[in-house]
Parts: structure tokens; C-alpha cells; sequence
């Protein structure tokens, strides 16, 4: 039933990817799902669950991706970035995809929500509107969590020194 929405945030994440990526929007879905269910039925708890956990898997997967392509021709080395104000972040540079997705990793271990947030409207696209809907809270919250997440991940990724 939730397929078709699956494959629009997976259209989403890569329409933020690089121009020659070799990952399509289905093959992501498809890998997302090996990984979350590995042949065995999965429950989520409700709608929030389900995209929450699908979104932060696909994440996951492009970064996996990113760090192979980044070994394999980059040496893997990490450099600072912005985040900007222009919506939805775009990903060109493979360290820099690495960085942030490390940085928002431990955002996660921190605050939950807020690294929730940054996936499905920064990541997977989504509108505060429905970020909101699919975390259950105020969209004056998911303006709230938006704000603190892209300066705290500001922080974190300017490093030492700044």
C-alpha cells in the first residue's frame, strides 16, 4: 500500500544525488527493504515509524554507496560544508554527503526528532506540512527542530576551530 510513497521519497533522495549516480529511485526502495527486513515481515508501529525508519534506511544506503565510490576513486576524505536556507539538500561532493551524514547520525543519538525532521524535510523531501503529519506534532515544532538541527549540524560540522 505505501510503495508508491516509498518510491516518491526515494525519488526525493535522489533527486539530491549526483547526476550519474548508478542507484535509481526503485533500486533504493528495494535495497531499503532488504536491509529493514532482511525476508521477514516487518511492524511499524504507524505511519511516523514506517517513514521515519524507511527514510533514515535510504540515508543510510546512499551513504554506504557514497563511502564505497569515496574509498574506491576519493581517498574518503571528509571536508566541511553549508547548509543553506534553499530547501532540500543537494549532494554533488561524496565527502561532504559523508560528513553531514555522520554529523546527523549523532544528532540522532542526541535528539531523535530533530535528526527525524532534518531526514524527511531536508533529505526525503517532504514539506514542514507534512513532516509534521508524519511525526504527529506542530508544524511550529518541525520549524523549531528545523532551526536547532541545521545549527547544531553547523557546529558539528565546522569542527575544531570552526
Amino acid at each position: 500500500m505505501v510503495y508508491d510513497e516509498l518510491r516518491q521519497v526515494a525519488r526525493a533522495y535522489m533527486r539530491r544525488e549526483r547526476i550519474d549516480h548508478t542507484l535509481q529511485a526503485t533500486a533504493l526502495v528495494n535495497e531499503a527493504y532488504l536491509r529493514l527486513f532482511e525476508g521477514q515481515p516487518f511492524q511499524w508501529e504507524n505511519r511516523k515509524h514506517l517513514f521515519c525508519t524507511v527514510a533514515r534506511t535510504m540515508r543510510r544506503v546512499l551513504m554506504d554507496h557514497a563511502r564505497r565510490r569515496a574509498a574506491e576513486r576519493h581517498g574518503g576524505v571528509l571536508r566541511r560544508i553549508e547548509l543553506d536556507e534553499q530547501g532540500p539538500v543537494i549532494f554533488r561532493n561524496l565527502p561532504e554527503f559523508l560528513a553531514l551524514g555522520e554529523a546527523l547520525d549523532r544528532l540522532a543519538r542526541l535528539s531523535p526528532r530533530q535528526a527525524q525532521v532534518v531526514e524527511l524535510h531536508s533529505f526525503a523531501g517532504l514539506t514542514e506540512e507534512e513532516t509534521a503529519e508524519i511525526l504527529e506534532v506542530s508544524v511550529k515544532t518541525v520549524k523549531n527542530d528545523w532551526r536547532f538541527a541545521k545549527a547544531w549540524l553547523k557546529t558539528e560540522l565546522a569542527g575544531p576551530g570552526g
